[in-house]
């Protein structure tokens, strides 16, 4: 049976193509919202660090009625941080609307998740948006996507697919490039006519494959999928099993049942063939389960989530100020913390070490796991973390091997050189260079993972903030050899106390200081970027003796230059392996994970001996 009174899509596309704007006026122009509603942009970016970062991070579902016609609507990231989100999601729809700028055209995300929509078999509707961008280029846009298709394989109904020219900015669509639009009704049109209907025997017991898991502190775990086969209801007695776990039989009770309306949840009695619904009331609920009815309890396949490439271990704080900012400081608070992310985050993984202070967390690139820690200081977590690390392989003959990243690189032609240089030292390997002929240079890197950690911070100095950088996992290849992460050393703070004008400005002289006076400090704290390649120890805390001849309104005298403020990333960026970053609320601290001086001379020395 078709449900033609459904449709369900995706929106795919590379980070800030625009489809979360796309959304946005699909649900104004669908009647969501009342015409006197005062509606944000990006109403789908619902989490804090997705509206100042400009990102979506999770999937979010929605839906508008059309005609007569429920379209179901997830929208989905587009950094490659975040692929295990898409890769999940499209096992709900039936098929996807691919976004790519008029100007940017296909870039190496869009690659990544149309690869995934395409391997599905769904159909795609490209849309080319931002056509009211001065430097837009759409025919030479829908070329491109065109190659890209052929480059994947796509079946000869995947390349006939239809374009649609959009601004989502300005809530227009329209079916050529020379058309006229007046809103997006083109596009409303188009999912109808060419996404197909979902299918499914209503008779058949019952089965719905979980896809996306959501968290609420009032009812637990709600899991969200699509009902493929027979109906689901409330207070309904089900088997949960899964593909990849045989072994996997529960029975649980239905207790309560959604679906989506605009942007709320409404609940419903029963679910039929076709429907995305939520449900919660299930507490050990899992990404890859199927519900299924007892007395046919057959689970759905679904792909294995790509593994981890990158980890870091978060640490119990022990600093000299631990305690005094965070509100859970300790091993228990962090455990259940870590382990609860686990989910709503299929891609993430957490390990124990051998010391409960300490737990191994591996995510899909370093941008995934700062954004696990920034939304854990803002709920009040005081941590350590240590420099990101790459996972390795091995092959059958024992060769090491690690995870490589394509980049690919727009940067004004007299920047070139700088990114050349600096990517070649960190064993990266040009594969392409292409010029336009507007002054812009696109490079393109097959480089190791581990390369580019530390890199982005530098690259915007590089280019003095003109350049755009994308990069993408490709695959694990030989490992390239040791790579030099920072050329500087760092200023360390000598002794406790509070940040004196005086220490600060003969520390100076130094390099580049992160801090300003009135500051906490602690023996083993950095507090600089020293200018040269060793680390040094300065007195910050230093005060000026006072004598007759030499009074304090001198040190007004003494002028410091602003102190560097690094960011979560830049922090990240800047540790070397010797170094934990502390986590708290309200501060970022670099530190050196031996505190007491002697120690750590000690230690450096047998290592160079070793």
């Amino acid at each position: 049976m078709k449900r033609e009174d459904i449709r369900n899509i995706a929106i795919i596309a590379h980070v800030d193509h625009g489809k979360t704007t796309l959304v946005d006026e699909l649900l104004k122009q669908s009647g969501v919202f009342r015409s006197n509603q005062n509606v944000v942009d990006r109403v789908m970016d619902s989490n804090a660090i997705e509206r100042e970062r400009g990102i979506t991070i999770l999937a979010k579902n929605t839906a508008v009625m059309y005609n007569g016609v429920k379209i179901n609507i997830i929208d989905t990231p587009g950094h490659a941080d975040f692929g295990g989100e898409v890769e999940r999601v499209l096992k709900m729809v039936n098929g996807v609307i691919l976004v790519v700028d008029a100007f940017e055209g296909p870039m190496p995300q869009t690659k990544f998740v149309l690869k995934k929509a395409l391997e599905l078999s769904l159909p795609v509707i490209v849309c080319i948006n931002k056509m009211d961008r001065p430097e837009a280029r759409p025919a030479e846009v829908v070329d491109e996507v065109l190659e890209l298709l052929i480059e994947l394989d796509a079946n000869e109904e995947q390349l006939d697919c239809p374009f649609i020219f959009a601004s989502a900015k300005s809530g227009l669509a329209k079916l050529s490039i020379d058309g006229d639009a007046t809103d997006m009704k083109p596009m409303f049109d188009t999912i109808i006519n060419y996404i197909p209907a979902p299918e499914g025997d209503p008779e058949k017991s019952t089965q719905v494959l979980i896809s996306t898991i959501d968290y609420n502190e009032y009812v637990g775990r709600i899991g969200i999928g699509k009902v493929d086969n027979g109906t689901i209801k409330v207070n309904q007695d089900v088997v949960i099993v899964n593909h990849h776990d045989p072994d996997k039989s529960q029975k649980v009770k239905i207790s309560k049942l959604y679906e989506f309306d605009g942007l709320k949840r409404v609940e419903v009695d029963e679910a039929t063939v076709g429907s995305i619904v939520a449900i919660s009331g299930i507490v050990d609920l899992r990404i890859g389960d199927t519900i299924c009815s007892p007395e046919n309890p057959e689970s759905i396949p679904f792909q294995k989530i790509s593994e981890p490439t990158i980890a870091m271990y978060f640490n119990v704080n022990d600093s000299p100020l631990a305690g005094t900012e965070g509100k859970y400081v300790t091993s228990r608070h962090l455990r259940e913390r870590l382990f609860r992310e686990l989910n709503t985050d299929v891609s993430l993984r957490v390990e124990e070490t051998d010391t409960t202070e300490s737990f191994k967390v591996s995510g899909r690139g370093e941008l995934h796991l700062s954004v696990l820690i920034e939304n854990m200081r803002r709920e009040g977590f005081e941590f350590s973390v240590s420099k990101a690390e790459v996972l390795y392989k091995y092959d059958e003959s024992g060769q090491k091997l690690e995870p490589m990243e394509r980049a690919i690189i727009d940067v004004p032609d007299e920047f070139a050189g700088n990114v050349i240089q600096e990517l070649g030292t960190r064993k990266g390997e040009m594969t392409n260079m292409h010029t336009s002929g507007n002054g812009s240079t696109r490079l393109e890197f097959s480089i190791p993972a581990r390369g580019l950690i530390g890199y982005r911070g530098q690259f915007m100095t590089d280019t003095k903030g003109n350049g755009i950088i994308n990069t993408i996992f490709d695959g694990y290849g030989p490992f390239k050899g040791e790579i030099q992460y920072r050329p500087t050393g760092s200023l360390i703070a000598f002794e406790a106390g509070d940040s004196i004008t005086y220490g600060l400005y003969n520390a100076q002289e130094r390099g580049i200081l992160f801090i300003g006076p009135g500051v906490k400090v602690y023996s083993g704290m950095v507090i600089g970027q020293n200018a040269k390649a060793e680390d040094i120890e300065v007195n910050v805390c230093k005060r000026k003796q006072l004598s007759n001849t030499r009074s304090s309104s001198a040190d007004e005298a003494l002028r410091l230059s602003p102190p560097k403020v690094l960011s979560l990333e830049q922090a990240l960026e800047f540790i070397e392996t010797d170094e934990l970053l502390e986590v708290t609320p309200s501060s970022l601290r670099i530190r050196k994970k031996i505190l007491d001086p002697t120690l750590r001379m000690r230690s450096k020395r047998n290592k160079q001996n070793n």
